[in-house]
Parts: structure tokens; sequence; C-alpha cells
């Protein structure tokens, strides 16, 4: 399978069919994901004219001088604005290259669990820019959506491979996620691309699944796969974009593989093309031990891991400050 045949997966015969309708779509499911660690998924019910009214939003605030944004600041992991240089993805892997060319607003779980360490690093209160006041309203509504269809989406992958519906949901009473508005504008604000660098370079997502809501352009979502290397990922104006991620990739012993891709730098014959994508983090609770399903289902069993002593190792390495420490 290549990148242009990651199928479109409707969640209609998953929500509504016969158990033949479910088990040809959990295959499906099954099939792509052992290739190439994407999905589109249609038939999800978000109405597209929230994110439209969530990327309006954002971008009011993107467009602000930088003394406007300053003061809401963090590191990555952080709750708030990743300016310009804070990220570079490609360190994920091991890979050095300049810093990414985006900048982000994140959000992350913040409902404290009761346990006072867990919540002192994991969940901790959102912070909302003052100068967009329409997008606590909109993110909030929207994170409901995500949060319901990615454990949608775990129980799929569940069933996919013929396990329990709740294998992976049982995991997820209290999870951590993360979610980010990224802003890729064009070459009049980050300037020429250096060598080697990236809107986002080159890694996989750190959690269970990823979804993204994406707006096509020149400079956009490439997906590699070892068939035919980089290509441009498919879009479909009605479906959402999926990918499993390391920790998912990890629990299944490799026999589903995380998603590698990147996003590409404004192109040369576009130079003005600005993008913003919605981007949903799921994981699942805090520090649940991973391990891999043993064969025939899992291919390579890797060293259980505690989930949130990863994520928080991933989201080190690709913070600028400390790899350049």
């Amino acid at each position: 399978m290549t990148a242009s045949q990651i199928p479109v997966i409707d969640l209609g015969p998953w929500r509504s069919g016969g158990p033949e309708a479910r088990a040809r779509t959990a295959a499906r499911v099954d099939e792509a994901l052992r290739a190439a660690g994407f999905l589109l998924v249609a038939g999800h019910g978000v109405d597209p004219a929230l994110p439209a009214r969530i990327r309006e939003a954002a971008g009011r605030f993107f467009r602000l001088p930088a003394s406007a944004k300053a003061p809401y600041a963090v590191p990555v992991g952080g709750r708030g604005w990743l300016g310009p240089g804070a990220e570079a993805n490609s360190y994920a892997e091991g890979e050095a290259s300049p810093p990414d060319l985006k900048e982000s607003w994140s959000f992350a779980a913040e409902d404290p669990t009761g346990n006072p360490s867990v919540d002192a690093e994991w969940f901790v209160p959102n912070v909302w820019p003052a100068e967009a006041p329409q997008l606590r309203p909109l993110v909030t509504e929207y994170l409901r959506l995500m949060r319901s269809l990615s454990d949608e989406l775990l129980e799929l992958l569940a069933v996919a491979l013929g396990l329990a519906e709740d294998h992976f949901t049982r995991h997820t009473s209290h999870p951590t996620w993360g979610f980010n508005l990224n802003w890729y504008p064009g070459t009049e604000v980050v300037g020429p691309p250096l060598p080697g660098q990236f809107r986002i370079g080159a890694h996989t997502d750190f959690g269970t699944v990823t979804v993204l809501d994406r707006e096509p352009g020149a400079g956009g979502l490439q997906i590699h796969t070892d068939a035919d290397g980089w290509q441009d990922a498919p879009y479909d104006p009605a479906a959402l974009t999926v990918n499993i991620g390391d920790l998912m990739a990890r629990w299944t012993g490799d026999r589903w593989r995380a998603g590698r891709h990147r996003v590409l730098p404004p192109p040369a014959d576009a130079p003005a093309e600005e993008l913003i994508s919605l981007v949903y983090f799921y994981e699942c609770d805090a520090h649940t031990r991973v391990e891999s399903l043993p064969a025939p289902v899992g291919r390579i069993v890797h060293e259980p891991v505690d989930s949130h002593t990863y994520l928080r190792g991933k989201l080190d390495a690709i913070d600028v400050a400390t790899t350049q420490e």
C-alpha cells in the first residue's frame, strides 16, 4: 500500500452495520495500519463549520505582532504559545535539523485526577488568549468531539486486532491528550527555509492515535512508506486524517507502524501559502504500562514502558531549548 492508496474508512458501517460490515471495516483498518500507519476517516460527525471557525479565530491571534503573543510563550508540552523556533520534531528520531517553520497554540488535559504529582505534571489548567475570545467555546466543543471520536477509534482498533473492544479504552478513563493549533505561515513571515528545514520535520507521533483536520497545500503533509518513500498525503475534504503513534505501535508489537510524516516548507512557487492544522494527540491514563501484544498478533516484543515516562522523553527531545543546551 502506498500513501496514495491509504483508504477512506467510513464509520457509518462500524456504528450501525451488522457483524459482517463491522468485520470488513476492522479488516481494512488492520491492513492500512500495517502498511503506513495512516487512515482517512469519514462519517465522523464533526461539522466542518466548527474547524473552519477555529481557524478563523486562531488566525487572527497568530497574525498579531510577536510582542502581543510573547506573554503567552511556553516550552514544549506547556499550555500556550509556541513561537518560532520552539520545536524541531526531527530530534524525536535523533536527527538534528533547524527548528520547525511554524507557530502553535497548545492545549492539553487539565481536569485533575486527584494525584498531586500526576496533576502537577500532566493536568494543568489551559490558557486562553484574551485577543481571541471566540476560541474558548469553539475549542471546548471540538475537544469534546475529539475525545469521543478517539475512544471510538481505539475500540475499532481493538476489534481490528481480534481483541475485546475495551482493550485500549480501559486505559482511557482519565487520559492525557494534547491539542495543537499549528500555524504554517509563508516565507514573508518565516523567511526562506534553511537546508533541511521543514514546517515540521520528519517524525512519528508519540501517543496512541492522532486525529488531524488539515488544509491541502503545496507545502503540506507528506507520509513515508517503505514502498515509495515520501509522498504527498491523500486529502479528502469530508475526512479526518488519523495516524497511530509510538505507544500504539509498541502496544501492537509493531504489527502496526507509527505513521512517519513531515510537513513541507513553504513552496517556492507559492511562498505566501498559509495553512492552519488542528491536531489532536490522544494518549492514555497517566503511567499506563504498555506491553507488546504477543504473537501471532504482535511481531516484535518491546520492553514494557511507562507511557508517560516515554511521552516526557519525547517531548523533551523536540524542545529546541533542551536540545541546544
